[in-house]
């Protein structure tokens, strides 16, 4: 065994990745094999009739936020002069805690001061399942400070009995203000807070003050507080203490969070009210309260007119149960690709009936893409198609079943590719300020409109040439499956010599590379948004690159730009070398022969951005502990550098030395979102930008690194300052660990899948879409008994059912498996329900409480 790591003993352990999970609720067994993932997808669509500016200028420069309660986690790029600004970007992650609010903020971008926040939209957590799916413009709201909140407050209030010297009796209430859970980050940085603790009644209004904690969103308070609520003129000796009715009602305890400004303004960050008559059938209450915005927090007399915003959120919360209970329904799903016809079977019927058949292409290409059953599937759906296209010019151009499944196959096991592709060409094009604009509408004064014809022609020929070369890193997914669209576009169309390089090129080209230049954030290719002239630069690139590559396989050799500009650019791309690269890398990739695989000698790009790191071998206190760094992880080696596209790395560690890579106690250096990476040397201490971004990177290092040799059962959850372990207190630097690792779910490097978690996405669509699946189920019966002309068509006109018999069986199947799996689930909320009791820390209270 290899010597202990100084975070932790070496021990040798093959825990894999861990998951997005919540924490099991204590003393629930059960609970212990559910994991809660929560991910919200969707798409910033527009905002319109933004508040212009007062002066002569009148257009903003824009931009849009994603925030889970007051921390930001998405944010999109800057769209320049414009009142109702076109962001027209998606986002998908995985949520690694609970939230209150999910918002999105629309900014006005400032250069010198801060960036203005011109209105928002706050949706609560339970009210997201009411936009699920469906585009929807939001009224814009006023942003004020006293309604940014987030956070608990863990509170005891007690009745106590005083009798004094002369025999009067004291009614005194006593609060114990214990401590907050989870506050905002203020600039960044862990807050310092305090809290007031008022007593209110119609004519008083008593209020004391806790001590300010620095730096932390979890203050422990631990103060008592004590304040006389009435006072008789005589004493009566009673069984049981009680206060009058009338003195319950009139007063409440109010406590107000705060973060100190020393020498700035105290910024308010909640408030909780408490009903003294809490305590009028029991001598004491203690309950967690979420802090909420005062009572004018939203009241604005303009709500109107701040402007709209266009949004499509999908939430999603999953419970996803242990593997064994799932293996019925992935049966049925995988003997998919063997049914016929495959309109029959249990996958097509998911895409048939689900709402937005989105919902459906993602689990189900993941679940067959794991298990090596996507090809044949996609293939078969894919004929479906081919059976209504009349036009070989138009082959796979709709948004079909087949059409969105390879579209997802692409984007999953497509990365790589791109990245060693398309990367180093759209980092020259971002980094570069050349001008590629050729409108004469757009150009700027002082454009050359020849030299900007050059600049484009010049990416265009890069970016083509690289393309047509990169037939040997084409995944052997995505080549087989090429390859079966080739051969049935053959066969359909066996008069059109053109249609076996069309079928290919309409994925490859238009949906493959054409997207990812336009969009390249969105594949990961670039860490920011590109600025404005920039992406006009992609997307001329990209309709070029596009039109290439399907001018080169088209029967007819006409470009199809609507623009008189395009189409006069594009006439120096009109030789015949064009469109003999296009078939012959065409021809390469939808081949059956063995290829090398390339990705052998080079590592594969996982992922990179800026986060903080702790400076190794400091103390804990200094101005300059923390650094900026931009870290890039490969298949081989964690390193970061002090800038983006610096090619000598300040520190690396290579993959294969990683022993554990674990959450840090927010505790250690009091800043949220920190995590570290347990080495063979010291423990490299992270601070991401927020809670997503932070999982992100523990879940990709994780999986890489999983298959190490001697990586470590325990670790310590905290750091290594000043002579011991701030977690155990252990002095010695090679101590064993005192908590177990975190284990999880594994998965593959660069295809990471999680099959019971797509079941179980799966199985939740069955769930709700189980009316139209009746609806299928009927229109089975009556197709099967009613062989003359169909009466009332509406009833299922509009499912594709070429087998009703068959169909029938596979819905009578689905029906049944969805039932023994409604049992577990009905089972595990009951059982978090009455666990989560209303007033603890799991499921605190919202608002009064009488």
């Amino acid at each position: 065994m290899a010597a202990a790591a100084p975070a932790a003993a070496a021990a040798s352990s093959e825990a894999p990745a861990a998951a997005a999970t919540a924490e099991p609720e204590a003393g629930d067994e059960d609970s212990r094999e559910v994991r809660v993932l929560q991910s919200l997808r969707g798409k910033i669509c527009e905002a319109k009739n933004l508040l212009p500016y007062l002066g002569p200028n009148k257009m903003r420069d824009c931009f849009c936020t994603i925030n889970l309660d007051q921390e930001e986690v998405y944010r999109t790029q800057v769209v320049e002069k414009s009142l109702s600004p076109f962001f027209s970007e998606e986002f998908y992650f995985e949520i690694p805690r609970t939230f209150q609010y999910l918002s999105f903020y629309v900014y006005d971008k400032n250069v010198l001061q801060r960036d203005l926040r011109i209105g928002k939209v706050a949706i609560k957590k339970e009210d997201l399942c009411n936009h699920s799916g469906k585009e929807t413009w939001f009224s814009l709201q006023p942003v004020d400070s006293n309604s940014e909140v987030q956070g608990k407050v863990h509170l005891e209030l007690k009745l106590n009995e005083l009798i004094t010297e002369n025999g009067t009796v004291c009614q005194q209430l006593v609060v114990h203000i214990m401590a907050c859970h989870g506050l905002p980050l203020i600039n960044g940085q862990s807050c310092d807070p305090y809290a007031t603790v008022s007593l209110v009644g119609p004519s008083r209004n008593d209020q004391k003050k806790t001590k300010v904690k620095k730096k932390t969103s979890n203050p422990q308070f631990n103060e008592i507080f004590y304040f006389e609520v009435t006072r008789s003129s005589s004493y009566t000796r009673k069984s049981q203490f009680q206060v009058e009715e009338e003195d319950i009602e009139k007063l409440e305890i109010r406590i107000d969070l705060w973060n100190n400004g020393n020498l700035v303004q105290d910024i308010f960050l909640g408030e909780i009210k408490v009903p003294v008559n809490v305590l009028r059938n029991d001598s004491s209450h203690q309950a967690w309260y979420l802090l909420q915005p005062r009572d004018n927090g939203n009241k604005s007399s303009k709500t109107d007119d701040l402007g709209s915003l266009r949004l499509n959120i999908c939430y999603t919360e999953d419970y996803v149960l242990p593997s064994e209970y799932y293996g019925p329904l992935k049966t049925l799903l995988l003997k998919s690709p063997d049914v016929q016809p495959i309109s029959a079977s249990a996958a097509y019927i998911l895409g048939e009936i689900c709402r937005d058949k989105n919902d459906a292409v993602l689990p189900l290409v993941r679940l067959l893409l794991h298990h090596d059953k996507l090809v044949p599937f996609a293939t078969a759906v894919a004929e479906l198609d081919l059976k209504d296209t009349q036009d070989a010019n138009t082959i796979f151009r709709g948004n079909s079943l087949a059409t969105r499944c390879l579209d997802e196959m692409m984007k999953i096991v497509g990365g790589h590719y791109l990245k060693v592709t398309l990367k180093p060409i759209l980092d020259e094009i971002c980094e570069s300020s050349k001008s590629c604009e050729i409108d004469p509408i757009k150009l700027k004064e002082g454009d050359n409109v020849e030299n900007n014809k050059e600049n484009l022609r010049y990416y265009v020929d890069k970016l083509f040439s690289t393309i047509v070369k990169s037939s040997m890193s084409c995944p052997t997914v995505m080549c087989d499956t090429f390859y079966s669209l080739r051969q049935m576009a053959t066969q359909r169309f066996p008069n059109d010599p053109h249609v076996q390089y069309s079928a290919v090129s309409s994925f490859v080209f238009l949906r493959f590379f054409a997207v990812a230049v336009v969009s390249p954030h969105t594949f990961h290719l670039r860490p920011h948004h590109p600025d404005p002239q920039t992406v006009r630069t992609l997307t001329l690139i990209s309709k070029t690159i596009q039109t290439l590559g399907s001018w080169g396989s088209l029967s007819k050799s006409k470009s199809s730009f609507k623009e008189t500009f395009m189409c006069e650019f594009f006439k120096m791309f009109q030789e015949e070398g064009y469109i003999i690269a296009v078939k012959k890398f065409l021809d390469e990739i939808s081949s059956t022969e063995t290829k090398e695989s390339s990705g052998t000698s080079e590592p594969v790009h996982l992922k990179e951005g800026e986060m903080y790191k702790r400076a190794q071998g400091r103390t804990r206190i200094g101005k300059k502990n923390f650094k900026k760094r931009w870290f890039c992880l490969t298949s081989r080696e964690l390193t970061y550098h002090k800038q983006p596209g610096s090619k000598d790395a300040i520190y690396t560690i290579p993959v294969k030395n990683i022993l554990a890579v674990e959450k840090l106690e927010e505790s250690s250096f009091n800043k949220k979102n920190m995590f570290q990476v347990i080495h063979m040397e010291k423990p490299l201490y992270v601070q991401a930008n927020n809670c997503v971004e932070a999982n992100e990177w523990i879940d990709v290092l994780c999986r890489v690194s999983r298959c190490n040799q001697n990586r470590l059962s325990f670790y310590h959850p905290s750091a290594y300052l000043n002579g011991n372990w701030l977690c155990c207190l252990e002095t010695s630097e090679n101590a064993l660990g005192c908590k177990p690792c975190t284990a999880g779910v594994p998965a593959d490097i660069q295809i990471d899948i999680d099959e019971d978690r797509e079941t179980e996405r799966i199985y939740s669509l069955f769930t709700l879409s189980l009316l139209k699946l009746q609806k299928m189920e009927e229109a089975c019966g009556t197709i099967a008994v009613y062989q003359g002309p169909q009466k009332e068509p509406d009833d299922y006109s509009n499912f594709v059912i070429e087998d009703s018999v068959t169909t029938f069986k596979t819905i009578q199947q689905i029906k049944s498996i969805i039932e023994k799996l409604d049992e577990p689930h009905e089972k595990y909320r009951k059982k978090r329900s009455s666990s989560a009791k209303y007033g603890s820390k799991e499921n605190p209270i919202v608002g009064k409480t009488s």
